[in-house]
């Protein structure tokens, strides 16, 4: 038996662009119940990097795919499919690295590989969504003679930042910022120069802000205002935003406000003309809010939510959704006084009439940080496989 250990140095999160390493480790190990031990072969290692795409057969309309030409590769034992028995379709891929030929491991032995590969950075970010999934993974085959080929997947999450493709690194290094106490390989100089690039455009572009007023009105009259200093954020970031009542002429009873997400596909890929849009609710507030001059509220962006994108089948768009409920009568019949001696009681009244409207309001959500985003991934940085 062998055991075979991937593990990703840095967390299971990156930026479309970044340079992906792993080390993979092979290891005959000793038990210490077995009386004899002999040495084991490993015909070869291989790896490469994919993406499966996996749309919804309800909602999603998609042309005819060549996956019977992956069908026949995986019956041939000695071909290497990264992809074989994973459902959707492969939209993507790196070229495959072989990591060695003719391997042998004594008892106890180990031998560290160290696959890098830098990800493409026009590809789609990861995303699970109702009506489609894009899936990224780096999957690890290998074989011992005279054996079927084993395959050993290390999923791991993708953040796209649009703006990076067009940049160009400066080619002379004297300018470029470096840590003159570090020895590093060019790759790993351009990669680390990518996340401090990615980080400078993400704070630049969250970092402004500006007062944004919205007079809330219905049929009645208005109700309110509401206020918000940016429309631009990170994941990981809250949304704050307040309301004042008190120039409102219609009372306000109820308030709630809903962070979504809107999940729509092209049209020339829809099940049927004209579907309904899928959306998703992140976080939500709701405050009775009768009498009262301003509020506020505050709904924190999941670091383990997808920002906004769009491909050619789909488009994911942020938006805070508001629903009101006013009263159809003037602030002072929402009270009634309870009795006639000195000390007033004032109650509710029983019945009212109200009116309900809801508002949408877009909102731009951005990738972070990806070491930020590794804290609370679901993707495990350590995938073991024995073979």
């Amino acid at each position: 038996m062998i055991e075979v250990l991937a593990k990703l140095g840095r967390g299971p999160v990156f930026l479309a662009g970044e340079v992906l390493e792993c080390v993979i480790t092979f290891t005959n190990p000793l038990s210490a119940s077995s009386t004899s031990a002999s040495s084991e072969m490993l015909a070869w290692a291989s790896a490469q990097i994919h993406c499966q795409f996996h749309a919804s057969e309800n909602r999603v309309a998609l042309p005819p795919s060549d996956g019977s030409k992956h069908d026949v590769q995986a019956e041939n034992e000695t071909v290497f499919v990264p992809n074989r028995g994973e459902r959707g379709q492969c939209i993507l891929s790196t070229p495959p690295k072989i990591l060695f030929c003719d391997l042998r491991l004594d008892p106890g032995e180990s031998k560290s590989y160290s696959y890098c590969e830098t990800l493409p950075i026009d590809g789609p970010p990861s995303f699970r969504g109702q009506s489609v999934k894009y899936v990224y993974k780096l999957t690890i085959g290998c074989q011992r003679v005279n054996s079927p080929i084993k395959l050993l997947r290390v999923p791991f999450r993708v953040l796209v930042l649009h703006g990076l493709k067009d940049y160009q690194f400066p080619q002379d290094e004297a300018v470029a910022p470096s840590n003159p106490f570090l020895e590093e390989e060019e790759g790993l100089k351009k990669d680390s120069r990518l996340a401090d690039l990615a980080t400078e455009l993400l704070m630049v572009a969250t970092s402004r802000r500006s007062l944004h007023l919205y007079n809330i009105s219905n049929t009645r009259g208005k109700v309110g205002t509401f206020c918000i200093f940016k429309t631009v954020y990170k994941i990981g970031e809250d949304v704050i935003g307040t309301f004042n009542f008190s120039e409102g002429d219609i009372p306000c009873l109820q308030f709630s406000v809903s962070l979504q997400t809107e999940e729509s596909i092209q049209e020339e890929f829809q099940r049927r003309r004209g579907q309904p849009v899928s959306f998703s609710t992140h976080a939500r507030h709701q405050e009775a809010c009768l009498h009262t001059a301003q509020s506020s509220f505050s709904l924190p962006i999941p670091l383990s939510s997808t920002p906004g994108f769009t491909t050619n089948i789909v488009s994911l768009k942020w938006r805070l959704h508001f629903e009101f409920v006013t009263s159809g009568e003037s602030a002072e019949t929402c009270l009634v006084r309870g009795s006639q001696s000195e000390a007033i009681t004032w109650t509710g009244v029983e019945q009212m009439e109200v009116d309900t409207f809801s508002w949408d309001l877009p909102i731009k959500v951005l990738p972070t940080n990806p070491i930020l985003a590794s804290y609370v991934s679901q993707f495990s940085s350590t995938n073991s496989i024995a073979i």
